[in-house]
């Protein structure tokens, strides 16, 4: 008898499966698929600049609801369909089970790591000449933003991994859904955590770091770019180590079909 979700060795060969299709993928559509992603997370970092406005950022409440607005993001990528960089630690599944080559998943992460930036980096400049930033919206993005690129390494790779530890628990949750409603709720919580903990995503970061500039931030490019890899490198760790090889190890047998 079917059960309302898959069990987590059902959600183990379902996602090495999709590991191995993204890999597949041709360059022009994994590119545009990654420039959606980005622009998918960053709205739900400009919805997240919109519920934070007025809000005491060290409010436990106030940072919970702006954990609940960003996710928006990731329930755009997931049910929506599109290529990001911090899910797609995953294919680290496929890769040790040589299901993909290491070629393969570098391929596919350098490819939509540069298409989230794109999307991402697109959105903030659109914002930035809307006028939207003018006014408690842009507040938020500047102190944000500024925050960020003030990250010491050691800091940006904690938070990184912790960060896409929660996100790929929430990628791997939706894979046990059998209705959208299921999916949506799934994502839901590991983002407002994760939102709420204050930890760092790449591509999100890719958003909120130009929109802040672009909003009159002080926001030094040396700072913004050690941001981004620092926290890639971080997200890599969290995602790939914490998740997807804990789980490849716990089901073996289901994972490597």
């Amino acid at each position: 008898m079917q059960g309302d979700a898959y069990r987590p060795a059902e959600i183990a060969a379902l996602i090495e499966t999709a590991g191995v299709a993204k890999a597949a993928l041709p360059a022009g559509r994994m590119l545009v698929l990654a420039v959606l992603a980005g622009a998918f997370i960053g709205f739900g970092a400009a919805a997240w600049c919109v519920a934070m406005a007025g809000v005491d950022p060290g409010s436990g409440p106030g940072r919970v609801l702006g954990g609940a607005v960003f996710a928006l993001g990731l329930i755009l990528v997931v049910v929506g369909g599109a290529e990001l960089f911090t899910g797609n630690a995953l294919m680290v599944m496929a890769a040790v089970d040589r299901r993909i080559t290491p070629g393969a998943l570098l391929r596919n992460w350098g490819i939509v790591w540069l298409g989230n930036l794109i999307g991402a980096v697109g959105l903030a400049l659109a914002f930035g000449a809307s006028g939207l930033m003018d006014g408690p919206m842009g507040a938020v993005a500047v102190r944000a933003a500024e925050a960020k690129a003030g990250l010491g390494p050691v800091e940006a790779v904690l938070r990184g991994a912790l960060c896409n530890a929660l996100v790929c628990l929430a990628v791997w949750l939706s894979f046990a859904a059998r209705s959208v409603t299921d999916r949506v709720l799934a994502v839901l919580w590991p983002v407002t955590a994760f939102v709420a903990l204050g930890l760092e995503h790449s591509v999100a970061n890719m958003f909120l770091l130009p929109l802040g500039w672009l909003a009159g931030g002080e926001v030094p490019l040396v700072g913004a770019v050690g941001n981004l890899i620092w926290v890639s490198i971080g997200n890599v760790i969290g995602g790939a180590g914490g998740v997807a090889l804990a789980y490849r190890f716990a089901f073996p047998a289901m994972a490597g079909r």
